[in-house]
């Protein structure tokens, strides 16, 4: 592949994701940039290498600038290295969330033109290579071997892969050997195909001005990282908010990444952070909600904290001890935790706030990048979002925006071109001069901070007209006892809330299912008693499995509606 040179002090003067990438390949050559943990581990050096590699088989695959490949799998650091090899050869890379069943898989390779498929080999055997009939081939991400070649060309590289590196380097390879596509700002960088709580997927696509922008804001606003710093990596790689905020930022530093490759629970997280000890921790509240749930609220229950929460001076002890044990469960390093992909429990993020913990809330969508708001710990205000980003406007489409929602326009250099062959999809949401409906009901203070009421799509019409936003009862309702999660939904002009039990707790305590039911109608009835009468919940049900969740752990929503 052909590959046009850049200059190493573009990376300061222009638009350039991919000098940013160079100029940080050759500056921490000899530093750790990405493990698997408790496996396959590679340096700066050895992620230059690998790319190198992988443009021989892009070379044999026919595959130029432009031109599309899709990688579908779990987090891996060869995930990293295949996206890489894709941005820096001008080739837009299609990640594919490795949850999807495999007739989705098929229909987005097909979608996206796909001529080539990083796979991980899980997966690849539930797939039916007949119904991806465009693919030169497919690759596994472990070893990157070849499951499927339909090229002779292809076929005899990657068996001979290394003897051609050789070839193409016949002494050493070395930091000034790397080189990468000179990328345009306007030029597609990846198309990524969400998996809403609202609908069906689309194929977002991002150019490289949007991909560079929300890179450079988290280069230019997180001041506490260096070089050397580890990250660990929970969210997943096919979704821009991991992909880009806690991958592509931190290598972008030259921070060391560490990807949990297995599900992770509670346990193997808190063992790598202990491990990894990391200064920023990128997350979604599930995580957090269930750590200060489960961990610190029973304790605080004690008769004895309550009593020392009502002494002067004491409580102030209590709460720097809490603050300090909860540190040292995220590490002991952590500086600031941000969260992102839905608002935080209320009484969680109050209780933070209470003991001085550093957490923030973002806000951001795949269309964008995925950054439209942030703001730091220090500056940040209960329920809301943070102020809008560099680069970037925002405004609410409402007569009063201070206090009135209504649909959140944005515009600037993150949003993304439009959703791939889908001009009627696009035309929804594009507004004209720029502006992009987010679809989401918002307003915004007078300081700029946003707050964020609901989904536009989820809102319910109440019975004489009024504006029922489903999410504020939720959250109310996931601050009682017993409840783990829920949503309410209408239910022929009936406002129903469907929850899962926190079954765990019920069970450590020996309630049974009578015992569950009359908590839960209790609940309703404290629930109703903060209420207006136009968004009073008629029922609850309950269900005994966890909601169906998007992989930025949204429920979605648009499986469990009835009218």
């Amino acid at each position: 592949m052909e590959n046009k040179n850049i200059n190493s002090d573009t990376a300061a003067t222009g638009i350039s994701l991919n000098a940013i990438i160079a100029d940080r390949i050759r500056q921490s050559w000899e530093l750790m940039a990405f493990s698997d943990m408790g496996g396959e581990t590679y340096r700066f050096r050895d992620v230059a290498a690998t790319i190198e590699k992988l443009r021989l088989i892009f070379d044999a695959a026919g595959v130029v600038p432009g031109d599309k490949v899709a990688i579908c799998g779990r987090n891996s650091s060869s995930w990293a290295v295949a996206f890489l090899a894709c941005i820096t050869s001008g080739v837009v890379a299609v990640p594919i969330l490795h949850e999807f069943k495999p007739e989705v898989v098929h229909h987005l390779v097909n979608h996206s033109g796909a001529k080539l498929l990083f796979v991980d080999q899980a997966i690849w055997e539930k797939l039916d290579e007949k119904e991806l009939p465009d693919l030169v081939g497919a690759i596994y991400m472990a070893e990157f071997g070849m499951p499927l070649s339909r090229s002779k060309k292809l076929t005899d590289t990657r068996n001979n892969l290394n003897e051609r590196f050789g070839a193409r380097f016949p002494y050493a390879y070395e930091k000034e050997n790397f080189e990468a596509y000179s990328d345009t700002p306007e030029e597609l960088a990846i198309i990524n195909y969400t998996s809403g709580s609202t609908g069906m997927s689309k194929g977002v696509m991002l150019p490289y001005r949007s991909i560079w922008s929300n890179v450079r804001y988290c280069l230019d606003n997180i001041d506490y990282l260096h070089p050397g710093d580890g990250m660990v990596n929970m969210l997943p790689l096919a979704h821009l908010y991991g992909m880009v905020v806690e991958m592509l930022h931190p290598f972008c530093r030259g921070m060391h990444c560490h990807f949990l490759t297995r599900l992770p629970s509670p346990k193997v997280i808190m063992q790598a952070f202990a491990e990894v000890r990391p200064k920023l921790i990128i997350t979604v509240p599930l995580i957090i909600e269930k750590i200060v749930k489960s961990k610190v609220f029973p304790m605080l229950e004690k008769p004895m904290m309550k009593l020392m929460m009502h002494v002067p001076f004491l409580d102030d002890k209590l709460y720097a001890k809490v603050k300090t044990g909860l540190m040292n469960v995220f590490g002991g390093e952590v500086r600031e935790i941000i969260i992102g992909g839905a608002a935080l429990n209320k009484e969680v993020g109050e209780f933070l706030r209470k003991i001085g913990f550093p957490v923030t809330v973002g806000y951001g969508m795949t269309e964008c990048g995925p950054l439209i708001t942030y703001t730091c710990a220090a500056d940040t205000r209960p329920g809301t979002c943070g102020r809008c980003v560099t680069r970037m406007e925002m405004r609410v489409n409402s007569t009063d925006p201070q206090n009135v929602a209504g649909d959140l326009w944005v515009r600037g250099m993150n949003v993304m071109q439009g959703y791939y062959n889908n001009p009627e999809a696009t035309a929804e949401v594009m507004m004209g001069e720029g502006w992009m409906n987010t679809g989401d009901m918002c307003t915004i203070d007078a300081d700029g901070f946003l707050t964020i009421c609901g989904r536009s799509k989820t809102m319910i019409l109440g019975p004489s007209g009024q504006n029922i936003y489903p999410e504020e009862i939720e959250q109310k309702l996931n601050n009682l006892p017993y409840v783990a999660e829920s949503i309410v939904i209408d239910d022929h002009g009936d406002l129903v809330a469907l929850i899962v039990p926190d079954f765990e707790l019920l069970a450590a305590e020996n309630l049974d299912a009578a015992a569950t039911e009359k908590i839960m109608a209790d609940n309703l009835a404290a629930l109703n008693k903060e209420m207006p009468a136009y968004s009073k919940v008629k029922r609850v049900e309950l269900r005994d499995t966890e909601f169906e969740k998007t992989p930025k752990r949204s429920i979605k929503r648009f499986l469990y509606q009835r009218s």
